[in-house]
C-alpha cells in the first residue's frame, strides 16, 4: 500500500498529523529492514520456506513452505476503522502469496475511494496559495512605495515615520519569507515534506519565525509609542528609539535564537515547520505575549483618549490630532491579534482551514492596510505630495516660460 512511496528512511519526532501515519509506517519499515539484514546473516533459509517480508504495510515473519500466518491490521485509528481485522498470508513453493483479504477490504481503509476529497483539497491549496501570493505582491509593492515616500520627502523625518519604517520593513520580510519557504519547500512536488530535512529548509523556517516575530512586536512598539505620546502630550524623547529598535527587532533576534538552539539541542527532526511540537512554544509564547501586551494597550489608549476629548480645556485642533494619531493603530491593534488569541485557546490541528484562512489569506492584505492606514490616507503625507506636486509644476511652468521667452527674444 506505500511500498510505492519513495520516502527515506528516518524517524520523525513532533510531526503534523498528516504526516504521522506514513512516519508510523516507515519505523515499522525500518525494524522489518533491521529484522531482514540480521536474518541474512544468521543460519541460511535458502529453500526452508519464505524469508521475512515487508509489503509496505506489515511484516512478515520467515515461515516454513506450506505454512499459513495472520497479521492484524495496523493500530493506526486515523487510517483504518477495523484495526483489528486479520490478513492471511500463505508461504508456496512461488514465495508469499498475496494478503487474503486485502488490506483495503479487511481494515476498511478511510482513505479508500477518496481520490476526488483529495483532489478537490489540493485544488482548494492550490486556490489558497494563488490567493495569498497576490496579497503579498499587493502588500510588499505598496509597502515599497510608502518607505520611499517617507524617505524621499525631508518633512516626513521624524520618530513616529521611522517607527513606522521599520514597521513597513517588517511586513515586507514577512512577505519575502513565505515566498522563500514556499520556494524551499513546494518547489519540487517529488520531495517528501514529512521527512524534509535540510540545512536550507531549517533556514528558510527560521528566517520566517524571525520575520512573523518581528512583525508582532513592531506592532507593539507602534501601540507604545502612541501611547507615549498621549502621556508625554506629543512630546517624545529620540532617545526612545532605540530601545523601540532593541524591541522590535532584537526580542525577536533572541527568541528564535532560543528556539534554534532548543531545536538542535532536543528535537532536531523533519524540517522544523511542524506546530504539534512542545518546543513551538518558544515562539508561540512571545507571540502571545506581545498580543496581550497590545489588548491592554488598546484599552489604556481608549481610556486616555475617551478622557482628553472630553476635556472642555481641549482645543478643536487638538482632539482632531489625537484623533488622526490613534485611528490607525485603534484598528490595527484589533485587527491582529483577535484571531490568534482565539485559535491559541484550540490545539494546532483543529480548524485548520480557518486558521489558514486568516494567517495566510487575509493575513497577506495586512501590509497593504498598514500602508494604506499610516501613509495613503495620512492627511500630513497627501498635503506635503500636493505641495511638493505644486512645486514641480510651478518650476516646469517657469521653465517651460523662460524657454519660450529666450526663443522670442532671440
Amino acid at each position: 500500500l506505500f511500498s510505492c512511496l519513495p520516502f527515506p528512511l528516518s524517524k520523525v519526532q513532533g510531526t503534523h498529523p498528516d504526516c504521522s501515519v506514513i512516519l508510523h509506517f516507515q519505523e515499522l519499515e525500518e525494524e522489518c529492514l533491521q529484522r531482514i539484514r540480521s536474518e541474512s546473516h544468521g543460519p541460511g533459509q535458502a529453500g526452508q520456506g519464505c524469508p521475512t517480508e515487508w509489503d509496505g504495510v506489515s511484516c512478515w515473519p520467515a515461515l516454513p513452505l506450506g505454512q499459513s500466518r495472520g497479521v492484524a491490521c495496523p493500530d493506526i485509528l486515523s487510517v483504518f476503522k477495523k484495526p483489528k481485522g486479520l490478513i492471511q498470508r500463505n508461504c508456496t513453493e512461488w514465495g508469499w502469496s498475496p494478503p487474503s483479504p486485502p488490506y483495503h477490504s479487511a481494515c476498511q481503509l478511510e482513505t479508500l475511494g477518496s481520490n476526488n476529497d483529495t483532489e478537490a483539497k489540493a485544488r482548494h491549496f492550490v486556490t489558497m496559495k494563488v490567493l495569498y501570493t497576490c496579497g503579498y505582491s499587493t502588500s510588499l509593492a505598496a509597502l515599497l512605495l510608502a518607505i520611499g515616500i517617507f524617505c524621499c520627502f525631508r518633512k516626513l523625518h521624524c520618530t513616529r515615520n521611522s517607527i513606522h519604517i521599520h514597521f513597513f520593513t517588517s511586513f515586507i520580510l514577512r512577505g519575502t519569507a513565505v515566498f522563500i519557504k514556499d520556494h524551499v519547500l513546494f518547489s519540487d512536488e517529488s520531495l517528501d515534506h514529512c521527512t524534509m530535512s535540510t540545512v536550507t529548509c531549517k533556514a528558510a523556517i527560521t528566517f520566517f519565525q524571525y520575520s512573523v516575530l518581528a512583525n508582532f512586536y513592531w506592532l507593539l512598539v507602534e501601540g507604545l509609542y502612541l501611547q507615549t505620546l498621549l502621556l508625554l502630550t506629543f512630546t517624545c524623547d529620540r532617545s526612545y528609539t532605540w530601545g523601540y529598535v532593541l524591541m522590535g527587532w532584537g526580542v525577536p533576534m533572541v527568541t528564535v535564537g532560543v528556539w534554534v538552539l532548543t531545536r538542535l539541542q532536543y528535537d532536531n527532526h523533519g524540517c522544523w515547520d511542524d506546530y504539534s511540537s512542545v518546543y513551538w512554544w518558544v515562539i508561540k509564547a512571545p507571540i502571545l505575549l506581545a498580543i496581550f501586551v497590545n489588548f491592554l494597550i488598546f484599552l489604556n489608549v481608549t481610556r486616555m483618549l475617551a478622557q482628553k476629548i472630553r476635556c472642555p480645556d481641549l482645543s478643536r485642533t487638538h482632539k482632531q490630532q489625537y484623533m488622526r494619531l490613534t485611528k490607525s493603530t485603534l484598528l490595527l491593534i484589533p485587527l491582529f491579534g483577535v484571531h490568534y488569541v482565539v485559535f491559541a485557546l484550540f490545539p494546532e490541528h483543529v480548524s485548520v482551514d480557518a486558521r489558514l484562512y486568516f494567517e495566510l489569506v487575509l493575513g497577506s492584505y495586512q501590509g497593504f492596510l498598514v500602508a494604506l492606514l499610516y501613509c495613503f490616507l495620512n492627511g500630513e503625507v497627501q498635503a506635503e505630495i500636493r505641495r511638493n506636486w505644486g512645486t514641480w509644476q510651478r518650476s516646469m511652468e517657469s521653465n517651460v516660460f523662460n524657454l519660450a521667452t529666450q526663443d522670442f527674444t532671440a
